[in-house]
């Protein structure tokens, strides 16, 4: 079982970490990080190359992410919230899957993804909502064939951060056993 996980927090240790951190705790299988804010993805240019070709005109580390992303067998997008909304960053690195929809949709020759299991993972302060995030994340999955088929929250980290907030420490957990549940591979998950 492969698995790629898309971290949008510049923080090693903050919120959303810890959070993808518990949830590794009970996944097993191969797993492949990618950080938007140190993996330097630039954000699509609106260059309209994906309107004739299939991949991307920027030379930079996606490529390696479109291959991971064909490959791997489930999806997982980690985010602390910025007004409500996964991080810029994180947004910007997914403008790049601008690709599969010009495929789908402008080319009519949609790229063979195979089918994925989703985990959203989302940390957030303030009196703002989640709803925002869920809908864009709802987005990205479904652009690469992905069912969202679990949701872990910790919501209100200035006052109970994650790393106190067992609900959400144990909906990661539960997130990483339901993945592991559903794969035949028994190796435990590596970093």
């Amino acid at each position: 079982m492969k698995t790629v996980i898309f971290n949008g927090s510049p923080r090693k240790s903050g919120d959303t970490a810890i959070l993808i951190k518990e949830f590794c705790s009970e996944l097993r299988g191969e797993i492949t990080v990618f950080s938007a804010y140190t993996d330097e993805i630039s954000p699509c240019i609106d260059c309209r190359y994906c309107h004739e070709h299939s991949g991307c005109s920027i030379a930079d580390g996606m490529n390696g992410i479109y291959k991971s992303v064909s490959d791997c067998d489930n999806l997982v997008i980690a985010s602390p919230l910025h007004f409500s909304e996964l991080s810029g960053p994180l947004l910007s690195l997914f403008s790049r899957f601008q690709t599969y929809y010009a495929a789908k949709y402008i080319r009519k020759n949609p790229e063979k993804i195979k089918r994925k299991n989703g985990v959203l993972i989302l940390a957030g302060g303030g009196s703002g909502s989640s709803e925002s995030a869920l809908r864009t994340a709802g987005l990205i999955f479904h652009m690469v064939n992905t069912e969202c088929i679990s949701i872990v929250t910790s919501l209100k980290t200035d006052v109970l951060p994650a790393s106190l907030d067992d609900i959400a420490l144990s909906e990661a957990r539960n997130a990483g056993k339901l993945l592991s549940s559903l794969s035949k591979t028994g190796n435990p998950c590596q970093l």
